[in-house]
């Protein structure tokens, strides 16, 4: 084998492999979802969500160091179960929604912590506010999905964070600072080549 012909071949196998599986992903609105839980005055810890969420993320299984997650996701969705506790929240008292409509989170780190799991922390930006938040995120599934065909991944993930950081410190007799953060999230592969061609087969891939 010539130098000429050896040389491109021995580079190729020394850059990192991985980075160039990652995948980009659109993040599925429908069936994701930002839930949240908060004391309430010390007697329950209701819980309250978000939907509508937009983004998009980059993700190979094996390379966690390199994934990257941008989601959005407007505040007048909320969702307490009663709308005139939503007006109240959603009110310049508490998210000043109309002033602040959506909440944004960009990851900034991404760290392997087990098997199919890891550590995000990104920059949340909320109430007027950019803040550091760290979730602990679970890969549930990396599939094509048996519905649409389409290439599909899953994720559960959890974390806290204090709504006084964000300048959210209203009533604070009454609703509790430390807010548990549970979120549900799929997305779907952006430019899946093969969707058409196993379309027929319903075959994961």
């Amino acid at each position: 084998m010539s130098y000429r012909i050896f040389l491109p071949l021995l580079l190729a196998a020394a850059l990192p492999a991985a980075s160039a599986r990652a995948e980009d992903f659109a993040i599925d609105p429908v069936h994701t979802r930002i839930a949240f839980q908060i004391s309430h005055a010390g007697f329950s810890r209701p819980i309250g969500s978000f939907s509508q969420a937009s983004g998009h993320l980059s993700f190979d299984r094996k390379d966690w160091a390199h994934a990257q997650v941008d989601v959005r996701f407007p505040l007048s969705t909320l969702d307490l179960g009663d709308a005139d506790w939503q007006k109240k929240i959603l009110d310049h008292a508490f998210f000043d929604a109309q002033k602040y409509p959506e909440a944004h989170f960009v990851s900034t780190k991404v760290e392997a912590d087990g098997e199919d799991s890891a550590l995000v922390t990104g920059d949340l930006s909320l109430h007027g506010v950019t803040h550091p938040v760290t979730l602990k995120v679970k890969l549930n599934a990396l599939a094509r999905h048996p519905l649409t065909f389409r290439r599909t991944a899953g994720f559960s993930a959890t974390g806290t964070l204090s709504r006084k950081a964000f300048g959210i410190d209203n009533w604070p007799t009454v609703v509790g600072d430390e807010v548990q953060l549970i979120l549900e999230v799929e997305a779907t592969r952006t430019h899946d080549e093969h969707t058409d061609k196993d379309a027929g087969n319903g075959q994961p891939h």
